[in-house]
This record gives C-alpha cells, structure tokens and sequence, in this order.
C-alpha cells in the first residue's frame, strides 16, 4: 500500500498526542490504580476529548472515520507509552461492545447509545463468555424469549471486561429453544446495564487489575425487542465478524507493550553498573535485545500488511487466518520480550512498579482472551483449507 506524506504525518502526530497523553494521564498512575482495582471515570472524559474514544466511528455519531493504520498508531503508543492492559482493555471496551450496535442496530438505538460512549460519559461492554463456555461459542446457554414488546433474559456470563460499571452491554442470547444446540439460535440483544435483573460482582485476576472485570447474572432481566440487534438468529455470524477487529487491535496492543518491555529493558541496560560496565557492555545482553527487536520488528511489518489489506477491503478467508496467526505471533512476541526485559532488570523486574513486571502478569490474558492460542491455530487452518 502507498502511503502519502499526508497519511505519514497524521500518523505521526496523532503517534506524538496519545505519547503525551499515556505520560503524563496514564503512566504515573498504573501502580495506584492497580492497587485500587479501577482507573477514575474521568479518564474516559480526557480521551474523549482528544477523540480517541471516537476513532473509527461515523460523523454522525460523534466519531471520527479512520483507518486501521491511524487506529493501530493510536493503540501502539498507548501501549508503549502507557504500559497497562488493564487500562486499554476498559478503556476502549466500547470497540467490542458497540460494533455490534453500529453494524445492526436500528437509527434509534445507535443515536441513543453510541454518542455518549464516544463522548465518555457512558461504558459500553460485550458480554458473549459464559462459565461453562469459554471459547466454544455456539454452546452458550443464555436465554431471550420474546414476552409481548420484550424480551425476557435468563442465564450468566463471565470474564466481562468492563462488567461492573457498563452502561450497555451488548450480549450473546440463545433465541431458538432453550434445549436447542449449535450456533443457529444465536442473537444479540443490547441490555442497559441499569436494568432490574442484571446483578454483577467482581472477578480478581493475575493481571488487568485496574481493569474491572465481572460475573454478570441476568434473572429475568427484561429488554424492549427493539434492542436486538440484526435478526433472530444471527448472532453467531456478527460475533465471529466482531472477533477480527478484536483481535488485530489485541494484536497492535501485543506490539505496544512488547516495545515498552523493550525501551525498559534497554535504558536499565545503559544505566546499571554489574563487575565495571554497564549491562549493555555485555555481549549477552545486547544479544537478548537483539533478540527483542527481531521479533519486534517482524510483528510490526505483518500488523502493517493485515492493516493495509483491512483498509483495502481485502478481507478474505485468508485475511482472517492471517489475522489469528498474527495474534498468536504478537502475543507470544510480547511474552518473549517480557520474559527477556524482567530477565534483564533482574531484581528490579520483579518488583512491583516497572512495566516490565505488570506487563510480565499481563501476557496469559492476551493470549487467551479474544480466542486462546490453540483455537487460533485450528481457525486459520479451516480459512486456509488445510
């Protein structure tokens, strides 16, 4: 893909704002707000108004249309500069939670929803998991059965990002009989969360702990039909087309945060004094930052070639294998580059308070979350007709 000088610089200052902005909001703060377990509700309202919040959405929703390469910029330097998943990940929930609503939900419900997400003052979540589910989405078990105007939910989900304090949360249902099977009676169904019904408690995690992430119980929980999204029954295809952005973004971020271990690792390499030298004086080290930059390095070009095919509309059945490979590679290009920088600060990267170290408790989750590893193994297998 040609990219002009126009493209370039808006990259770059749109790069250069969101490093200001995770310096100076997001970085000085992640101890803290791990310790507390939640991130202020302010902080939706400071990227909202450098329109973060808003990037790839339409005008006239309050949003700003924008590439996957600007949209990956904005997320790559977050990660790097900010050095918290549990910030992203409930930060930007809404870019789970409220595709579904913009590609299928009526005018009337994406006005009502969607502009005040993007302006900061509402949460949108996704909420497909379920306890005895995990990756296996056609086995869910919860319910919608239309009752007059309404639809009437029963059932749980778990591992719910942003769970706790969402205002929408847009959910996997099962429409067809409560005994049927497989992903035919799937549907997805937009729940305010201040419906009476819904109750929430917490989950405690190895990582993303200033992230909330919670158990959701609906119990009887009653939504206008209006709410549902596309048609009835056709769930599964608008959560399996939800999954690829999710997990090219899930991808970028891995990137992010393996460049953050990366800058860590290499200026406690330039400062620290071992037996007469600095660390970087020494052959096995710079090789483990080479090592580092390799892997880097490669991600970086493959998010670029997804992205570029992404924009182009070229989105294939081996662009979506080549999307879940890709999050495989990132993920564990991020566990090797934070095994590696935690190995270089040695004792320092095993106390709390470096990147290096809550990036470290962070990996599992990205390469589990949005389809663990193993299942991105065996979809782009079936995409590539293996």
């Amino acid at each position: 893909m040609n990219t002009s000088s126009g493209d370039l610089d808006a990259l770059a200052d749109l790069a250069e704002s969101v490093k200001r902005f995770a310096q100076r909001e997001i970085a000085p703060q992640v101890s803290q707000w791990d310790d507390a377990g939640e991130f202020p509700r302010a902080l939706y309202h400071q990227a909202a108004e450098l329109g973060l919040l808003a990037l790839g959405y339409p005008e006239a929703l309050g949003g700003s249309p924008a590439s996957w390469r600007l949209r990956n910029a904005m997320t790559l330097a977050l990660c790097r500069y900010g050095g918290s998943g549990g910030v992203l990940a409930s930060l930007f929930s809404h870019n789970i939670g409220l595709p579904p609503v913009l590609a299928y939900g009526s005018a009337a419900l994406q006005q009502a929803v969607i502009p005040p997400v993007l302006r900061g003052e509402k949460i949108a979540a996704l909420a497909i998991t379920e306890p005895g589910g995990g990756s296996d989405v056609a086995a869910l078990r919860t319910t919608a059965r239309r009752d007059g105007a309404d639809y009437v939910i029963d059932g749980e989900k778990v591992f719910i990002t942003s769970g706790m304090r969402a205002d929408f949360i847009t959910v996997a249902v099962r429409t067809g009989d409560a005994g049927s099977k497989g992903s035919s009676g799937i549907s997805m169904i937009l729940v305010p969360g201040d419906s009476p019904g819904l109750s929430r408690s917490r989950l405690e995690k190895m990582g993303w702990w200033c992230s909330d992430t919670a158990h959701l119980r609906f119990d009887g929980v009653r939504v206008p039909a209006d709410h549902l999204l596309g048609e009835e029954g056709g769930g599964f295809r608008i959560i399996m087309g939800n999954f690829n952005g999710e997990r090219l973004a899930m991808s970028v971020a891995a990137l992010g945060f393996a460049q953050a271990c990366y800058d860590e690792a290499l200026d406690w390499a330039r400062q620290r004094k071992t037996f007469g030298s600095t660390l970087v004086d020494k052959q096995v080290i710079r090789h483990k930052l080479v090592d580092m930059q390799m892997r880097i390095a490669s991600t970086q070009a493959w998010v670029d070639a997804v992205a570029d095919r992404a924009d182009a509309g070229d989105q294939g059945p081996d662009w979506v294998a080549h999307v879940c490979m890709l999050k495989n590679h990132a993920t564990q290009t991020m566990q090797f580059c934070a095994d590696q920088a935690v190995q270089i600060l040695g004792g320092m990267g095993f106390m709390r308070g470096t990147k290096s170290e809550r990036i470290y408790r962070e990996v599992k989750v990205m390469m589990i979350g949005g389809g663990a590893e193993e299942i991105m193994k065996d979809l782009a297998a079936r995409q590539l007709g293996l």
